[in-house]
């Protein structure tokens, strides 16, 4: 390539970046420009891309952009303020700069595109709260609204890709998922009304299920018409609350109901993802009792005896169990199949879920061979602690209990660092009491006991002193079979010395450790766990919108509909998505427009008020006084020395005015006579 050539760089090559970089979340940048490549991607750089001839949607936000990619911050803070969709592209910036940060091998530069990362998340925060502060209906349809600029994503996709765990936290954000997953109950309604209408569904066409009511009609914003945008009230709160029901609003309120409403009430019960949650968790505590009970009282042998009805009916719930995982792994979302199967994988439940899917096959295939019976049964009761321990994950939907998981978590890794150090100290004290005390015994199963559980139990207070001390033994005639069962006590004393010094490091420095470990890890994360709960909170909600209204092992139902209308999109995938015309965007983006200035002037008026602010102003004037104050010094002394010089001159000229008049008068004294008298 000539030096006056153009870079190689094609926008194809751009947007494969962008797509490694933004995940799934957006669409395909510069579609059209690959648009003729498609199929073989070498084809793109050698035709003529059809971004040639075709106008960008925003140039300012290609701009931005191109800043973001090539990590030149102010000037992607200003294209950023330039550009429309203020929200969308301040959390796009984030996820670009924090990807990026990862791929950096330089740690300054790395460092430097984090901080601009969380610049730009502060950034995002903050005009959410300013739009929520003007209106709260309008900032909840700017959440979920798809942008164009951004491939389609909404604010809430590119906040989850960015890993904006504090911009979840914000209190629009709340709201918005509060709505969706109360659906069009009153969120207020007690637990007990909702578990008693569960078991008698009738209930619902009582009053005992309360639901929302609302004036406003059906349907996206209020349009500003020909409003100027001066008219615009960026002060008054608006008190209307939607739920984000269908793909066209995001508020569809519910028409005051009466005795004819009744197929609507029944949707709206069903429909809402607290219903969802609480069925799935209800029909699981069933799943468990009756897993218990074929575990305890009807296990029968294997065929012809066995398996009874109960255990059948327990085979089909795990069935429909496996039905549902599939679908969440293989069919749930847009993207392509190995991409949805690494998200499915990438969530520690999910894995839980396959774990104890997985044993339970194992244990069901062995427990029909008689051979394998009792083993069978045995993996059978350990997978019965998995799918027990899958049980706390419904903690993560309480307000008080969902902070307090993510903390457990954080301290599950400080126990397996704590059992490192304590598995070096076991095995070392284990083998080396073993070997002083039974030399000869050649008993694997009793050697291994020894090692590991008997140091273990030696931890928690439990030392059999009448095996380890020679004064407390019991004389045995060591011989024959007898021999294995003696204690050694050649050494004996040293014996004692080791169990002293293991329980001195085991009891007192490793478990205070373990301590001082946790209450450090709590201290971190307490502040932090509401912010974490908060963001993970989202992920629950859609989760939960997403799957069918019906629990195992009904949910069969659900999927024999699904796989019926496979082209039928149920309404409930459609949440946190809206679609608005090309006037009603535009009246979005004029308003989150008028919001980006106050809070851009409101960001500019804190920066001059900070006393970080007011202290640097006060340094530039001191060192604009110093300055000055400098300069006059050295003029003073410049005059100093020029008055200096004068005196000096003065000086001289008087000294030279003396010399010649005494030379003068000299003169007159040596004339001659005669001319003296002339």
């Amino acid at each position: 390539m000539s030096t006056g050539s153009p870079p190689c760089c094609r926008l194809p090559q751009v947007a494969r970046i962008l797509r490694e970089l933004l995940g799934d979340a957006c669409t395909p940048f510069y579609a059209a420009a690959g648009h003729k490549g498609a199929g073989h991607k070498g084809a793109v750089e050698d035709r003529d891309p059809l971004y040639y001839s075709q106008q960008s949607p925003n140039p300012w936000t290609d701009l931005f952009i191109w800043a973001l990619l090539l990590n030149r911050g102010e000037m992607a803070m200003y294209c950023w303020e330039m550009a429309p969709d203020a929200v969308a592209g301040a959390l796009a910036a984030a996820s670009i700069l924090r990807q990026l940060s990862h791929l950096e091998q330089e740690a300054q530069e790395a460092a430097a595109m984090k901080e601009l990362a969380a610049k730009f998340e502060g950034l995002a925060i903050g005009m959410v709260g300013e739009c929520y502060r003007s209106s709260e209906h309008w900032v909840l349809q700017l959440l979920v609204r798809r942008s164009c600029l951004w491939g389609g994503a909404t604010c809430l996709q590119l906040a989850r890709q960015a890993d904006a765990r504090s911009f979840f936290a914000h209190d629009a954000v709340q709201v918005l998922l509060t709505q969706n997953w109360w659906g069009e109950m009153n969120r207020g309604t007690p637990v007990w009304q909702l578990l008693l209408t569960f078991f008698c569904p009738l209930l619902i066409f009582t009053n005992l299920i309360t639901f929302r009511r609302s004036t406003e009609e059906e349907g996206s914003p209020e349009p500003l018409g020909t409003m100027e945008l001066n008219s615009i009230d960026v002060n008054e709160k608006s008190s209307t609350r939607g739920s984000l029901e269908g793909p066209d609003v995001v508020g569809s309120p519910a028409t005051q109901c009466d005795s004819k409403d009744w197929l609507q009430r029944w949707h709206w019960f069903w429909g809402a993802p607290v219903t969802t949650f609480l069925g799935n968790v209800v029909m699981y505590l069933f799943f468990l009792l009756l897993f218990a009970y074929v575990l305890l009282l009807d296990f029968a042998p294997p065929p012809p005896e066995g398996p009874h009805g109960p255990e059948v009916l327990l085979y089909l719930w795990v069935f429909s169990l496996l039905c549902e995982e599939l679908r969440q792994g293989c069919f749930a979302g847009h993207q392509p199949l190995p991409q949805r199967i690494c998200a499915y994988l990438s969530d520690s439940w999910n894995q839980l879920d396959l774990t104890a899917l997985l044993l339970f096959l194992m244990g069901a295939i062995c427990r029909m061979s008689s051979w394998t019976y009792e083993s069978g049964r045995t993996v059978l009761c350990l997978d019965f602690m998995v799918f027990t321990l899958r049980l706390i994950h419904i903690f993560a939907v309480n307000k008080n209990l969902g902070p307090k998981l993510i903390i457990v978590g954080k301290m599950v890794k400080d126990v397996f660092l704590f059992l490192f150090f304590l598995a070096v100290w076991l095995v070392a004290y284990g083998v080396t009491t073993e070997g002083l005390l039974h030399p000869h015994d050649q008993r694997l199963p009793w050697i291994f006991r020894r090692v590991f559980y008997r140091p273990y139990l030696q931890i928690f207070g439990q030392i059999p002193q009448e095996e380890m001390d020679a004064a407390l033994m019991k004389a045995t005639n060591c011989t024959g079979s007898a021999a294995e069962d003696c204690a050694s006590t050649y050494a004996n004393w040293l014996v004692l010395v080791l169990l002293v010094v293991f329980l001195l490091v085991a009891n007192i420095l490793l478990l205070n450790l373990l301590i001082a470990m946790f209450s450090y890890t709590f201290s971190k994360v307490q502040g932090n766990s509401d912010i974490y709960w908060r963001s993970q909170r989202y992920s629950l909600i859609l989760e939960y919108l997403s799957r069918p209204a019906l629990a195992p092992p009904f949910i069969l139902l659900s999927h024999l509909y699904t796989l019926l209308r496979p082209r039928t999109r149920c309404s409930r995938s459609r949440h946190f998505s809206l679609e608005l015309s090309e006037e009603q965007d535009g009246q979005l983006l004029t308003w989150e427009a008028v919001q980006k200035e106050n809070h851009l002037v409101a960001l500019r008026r804190q920066k001059r008020e900070s006393d970080t602010e007011r202290l640097k102003r006060t340094s530039q004037k001191m060192d604009q006084a110093l300055k000055q104050l400098a300069e006059i010094r050295e003029s003073e002394r410049h005059l100093k020395s020029l008055e200096n010089q004068m005196e000096y001159c003065t000086q001289a000229l008087s000294w030279v005015v003396d010399a010649l008049a005494q030379s003068d008068l000299g003169k007159k004294h040596q004339d001659p006579p005669m001319l003296r008298k002339e």
